[in-house]
């Protein structure tokens, strides 16, 4: 005899699960896989290279290394004990399955430096500072592409910067960056607290290799009389796809189409000399992209 495993709300499990897509169930997949990943990677930063050497990190994450070095309280409880209360905080904010993945994301990596012995890779502190940040922020950066975090700073930056119209979110995490590493080296000495700075250095560039990608994309904008000539050249010539805004002059008045596109850096060069060529007066502005998604951009890049 079949039973049905109701859950609370009076649902049962097939009928919760029913109307969810398999591409959806197979991308929330991968985001456990990633995040998984993402707490292996920083535990291996953390307890594999940093800690043995007394190095921190910015951010909550630095504040928890730094705690657990002068009082001597293990880094997976402090790591847990800090974190938290901002995914909390947060709930409102971000929702509550980034809430869900954050919470359990942050449980995971103090479960993983509590029961996973790894390996003390290297006495050298220039590799140690490096190589560390490199895999705190390759798990860092893997969680966040997961859709949750390891470390609460940028969460506690977007809820100072929302209640101060002077700070934006790089300006809050910077100015705690600078009273932690300046703690470091009242505390833990200036040559660790500079090393320090350097593991984090290490670790911001890999978060941000791992977000935005090593393509850098950049918004090309061309403002010309000749428009349609350049629209073609790029279209045909170079193979990359145009968006045509409708615009106009402010002096004159008159009607004026604006070309858009994205390229990699590598094309930026390209596409500029196409527009130059046509029209030497074209007035074009470039402007980096965090990330693009979609369109022909990704497909074309090796071309």
């Amino acid at each position: 005899m079949s039973q049905s495993h109701d859950i609370p709300g009076g649902r049962s499990l097939p009928g919760l699960l029913q109307g969810v897509s398999v591409k959806a169930l197979k991308r929330e997949a991968i985001n456990a896989c990633l995040i998984i990943m993402g707490i292996f990677s920083a535990g291996m930063g953390l307890k594999g290279f940093l800690m043995s050497s007394h190095f921190i990190d910015g951010g909550v994450t630095g504040v928890s290394m730094l705690l657990a070095n002068v009082l001597g309280i293990p880094l997976p409880f402090l790591i847990l004990l800090f974190n938290l209360p901002f995914v909390v905080l947060g709930y409102r904010q971000f929702g509550g399955i980034f809430a869900f993945k954050s919470t359990a994301a942050i449980a995971g990596l103090s479960i993983c430096l509590a029961c996973v012995n790894f390996p003390d890779v290297t006495p050298d502190k220039l590799l140690t500072a490096v190589f560390g940040g490199c895999f705190l922020g390759a798990g860092i950066g893997l969680a966040i592409r997961g859709g949750g975090v390891l470390d609460g700073t940028e969460i506690a930056a977007v809820l100072i910067s929302r209640s101060s119209h002077l700070l934006k979110v790089g300006d809050v995490i910077l100015i705690m960056n600078i009273v932690i590493f300046a703690a470091a080296a009242f505390v833990l000495g200036l040559e660790s607290a500079l090393y320090s700075i350097l593991t984090y250095l290490a670790a911001s560039k890999t978060v941000d290799f791992l977000i935005h990608g090593i393509e850098e994309y950049t918004a090309v904008i061309i403002i010309s009389k000749q428009s349609e000539e350049i629209r073609q050249a790029i279209v045909t010539e170079l193979n990359h796809g145009v968006t045509i805004y409708k615009g106009r002059r402010g002096f004159s008045g008159e009607a004026q189409d604006i070309l858009h596109c994205v390229v990699t850096r590598l094309k930026i060069g390209t596409v500029k000399d196409a527009a130059l060529e046509i029209d030497e007066a074209a007035f074009i502005l470039t402007h980096p992209l965090g990330d693009v998604a979609g369109g022909i951009v990704k497909r074309s890049i090796l071309k």
